[in-house]
């Protein structure tokens, strides 16, 4: 028959998951970091899991379809809650990038450490910007910090520094597509309204567009709002201004 369905457009989707997690009927599953259709008759073609995306993968198209099977997604359901408990929560996408706030141990807080024994103050995941969305929980009202993937290694003490106390998205200007920083930035601000931005970016000249898609975002969503914009010298040096 000729219906509604889900259609999924493989190159924008991040396997994210929040697809899955919006879908009533189970239709869809991370499969190889992408969402995919699991059988024709579990989706209804309403389109609930549309509004989950943040990269504007699934639409709805009118195409040839196995008729929606009520009965097969309640005996699905059913079969996929069977013996499952609080205590062991089943991934519904790729745990290595489900979202996570770490926070602080007693130890952590008060402890004086030395070389290997110093903790990470990452306190947010996942931090690249192509896989977190803008409706993670750790950007509500934050102090956001958007770095150039290369500055971490030009700063010594960069932990210490920056990461401490903020939420991090990190990205490449040069190798990823500026148009989707831009949008999924604006979608950031805009869910989020941090107290602050602040950005890293290298010296090198490509790097200028992981601060113009910053700014760009702001712009449309938060005109009113300081961008704190540091530049990193290859050497390590650090420049400051606002924007």
């Amino acid at each position: 028959m000729k219906r509604n369905i889900i259609k999924i457009d493989e190159d924008k989707c991040t396997g994210c998951g929040l697809c899955v997690t919006g879908c009533a009927e189970g239709a869809l599953k991370i499969i190889d970091g992408k969402a995919k259709l699991v059988s024709e008759v579990y989706c209804d073609g309403l389109g609930a899991c549309i509004g989950e995306c943040p990269e504007g993968a699934l639409t709805i198209e009118e195409r040839e379809a196995e008729a929606f099977d009520e009965k097969a997604v309640e005996a699905k359901l059913a079969q996929n809650t069977a013996g499952k408990t609080e205590e062991k929560p089943v991934f519904q996408c790729c745990p290595g990038s489900a979202m996570r706030t770490l926070n602080d141990t007693e130890e952590e807080s008060a402890g004086d450490y030395d070389g290997d024994d110093r903790p990470s103050k990452l306190r947010t995941w996942p931090v690249q910007l192509k896989l977190v969305p803008p409706q993670a929980p750790f950007f509500k009202n934050a102090d956001i910090l958007v770095c150039a993937d290369c500055v971490p290694f030009a700063v010594a003490d960069f932990h210490e520094r920056y990461i401490s106390g903020r939420a991090v998205v990190v990205g490449c200007p040069k190798l990823d597509d500026l148009e989707k920083y831009r949008s999924k930035l604006a979608a950031i601000f805009a869910e989020a309204q941090p107290k602050s931005i602040t950005v890293l970016r290298m010296e090198v000249p490509c790097c200028a567009g992981i601060a113009g898609a910053v700014v760009e975002a702001r712009d449309k969503t938060m005109p009113n709002m300081p961008v704190a914009m540091h530049t990193i010298s290859i050497n390590g040096d650090i420049s400051r201004q606002n924007v």
